[in-house]
């Protein structure tokens, strides 16, 4: 992979880093999730580590995947690099933060993707559509290519219908929609993420893996 800038570019616009040690056996599926809005509470444009803070509820979906083998994968649009509101030199300390804040509460992740391509970017970052970007698979199919994934086993959480999206066109089956309803998009089944219940149920599911 090359480094640019000592970050874990696979290409301008697309991080690929490996956040822990964990070893998979080939066949596992996975637990994506989105960052900005699913993990942490969103902010806009996140540049600032010390305005991050953890949605309710999601570190223990998290450690639940953690204790049963499950590989746990950030997939995040980051436009606003491409925007030029701020670089890789910030996407890399708002995401250490949300990755300590996760370690706080005994979570842990394995693989974070971030796409910083964007229609209304600059330079190379100025792709219209990238295979990177949800709502297309690039990232999930990235992962699933890097850890050895089942990915029709695997599972999406997000806030945004493009989440679901990218799940679909990976070919997952199953996914959990922040403040979402529930729903079918091709193959894949979406259920609401709204409360202690839903909550409990995603976690159940992450077991049953």
């Amino acid at each position: 992979m090359a480094e640019h800038a000592g970050f874990p570019l696979a290409e301008p616009g697309l991080w690929v880093e490996r956040t822990s040690t964990t070893n998979f056996p080939a066949g596992r599926p996975a637990l994506f999730l989105d960052r900005d809005g699913t993990i942490n509470v969103d902010t806009g444009y996140p540049d600032d580590p010390a305005a991050m803070v953890l949605r309710d509820g999601i570190a223990p979906v998290i450690e639940a995947a953690n204790q049963y083998g499950i590989p746990v994968v950030v997939v995040t649009n980051q436009s606003g690099i491409a925007r030029g509101y701020f670089g890789w030199d910030a996407f890399a300390r708002v995401n250490g933060r949300v990755l300590d804040l996760l370690g706080e509460r005994n979570a842990f992740v394995d693989m974070v993707l971030a796409c910083a391509y964007h229609e209304a970017g600059r330079g190379a970052l100025a792709v219209a559509d990238h295979p990177m970007r949800k709502p297309n698979p690039g990232m999930l199919l990235e992962a699933g290519r890097r850890l050895g994934l089942d990915l029709k086993r695997s599972l999406i959480v997000g806030d945004k219908p493009a989440d679901m999206q990218a799940g679909q066109r990976a070919g997952l089956e199953r996914g959990w929609l922040v403040e979402g309803e529930v729903s079918t998009m091709g193959r894949l089944s979406v259920s609401p993420l709204r409360d202690a219940t839903d909550l409990k149920g995603l976690v159940t599911f992450v077991r049953s893996l």
